[in-house]
C-alpha cells in the first residue's frame, strides 16, 4: 500500500505480458506508477528486478 513507483528491469521484453500478470496480482488499484524497461543483462541471471519507491508509515 505504500509503494508510489516502481521501476521494472526486463530480460526479455518478450516476457511483459506474463511480467505484467503477476505483477498486478501484487498491487491494487490505484496502482502505483511505473516505467518497465528490457535491459541486457542481470545480475545472477535473473529474469526481473524491480526498483521500488515508497513512503513510510
Amino acid at each position: 500500500d505504500n509503494v508510489i513507483k516502481t521501476t521494472c528491469f526486463l530480460a526479455n521484453i518478450n516476457d511483459f505480458v506474463n511480467f505484467n500478470e503477476v505483477y498486478s496480482s501484487f498491487f491494487k488499484a490505484p496502482y502505483p506508477a511505473r516505467s518497465a524497461f528490457a535491459v541486457k543483462d542481470l545480475p545472477k541471471n535473473a529474469l526481473v528486478e524491480i526498483e521500488v519507491i515508497a513512503v513510510k508509515g
